[in-house]
């Protein structure tokens, strides 16, 4: 349903006055947007935490931390240098968990 934003918003004194044949009118308006979905189909897309995921191959290439990078001893990401806020106790930080 589109919506007009340039129309006049109604206040609550402008709601607490619609009759009740405009309320049901929209009810009705709302339930028949509803879209009939098949749950089988929904059932076999959904992946449970803690499933059986051995045969499953990743298609990613990993590479090693470049020259240019390091990673964080808080987070444990790998940042560019350009993210280094700190060291602390010989462990380098980025500025997201030095802020």
């Amino acid at each position: 349903m589109a919506t007009d934003y340039d129309a006049p918003r109604k206040t609550d004194d402008d709601i607490s006055e619609d009759s009740i044949e405009e309320l049901k009118n929209r009810r009705m308006d709302k339930a028949s947007g509803i879209v009939d979905v098949d749950e089988a189909d929904l059932n076999e897309s959904l992946e449970l935490p803690g499933a059986d995921l051995s045969n499953e191959e990743l298609a990613v290439r990993v590479l090693p931390r470049q020259a240019d990078e390091f990673t964080c001893g808080q987070c444990f990401l790998v940042h560019h240098r350009s993210q280094l806020a700190k060291e602390v106790n010989g462990q380098l930080v980025c500025r997201d968990c030095a802020a």
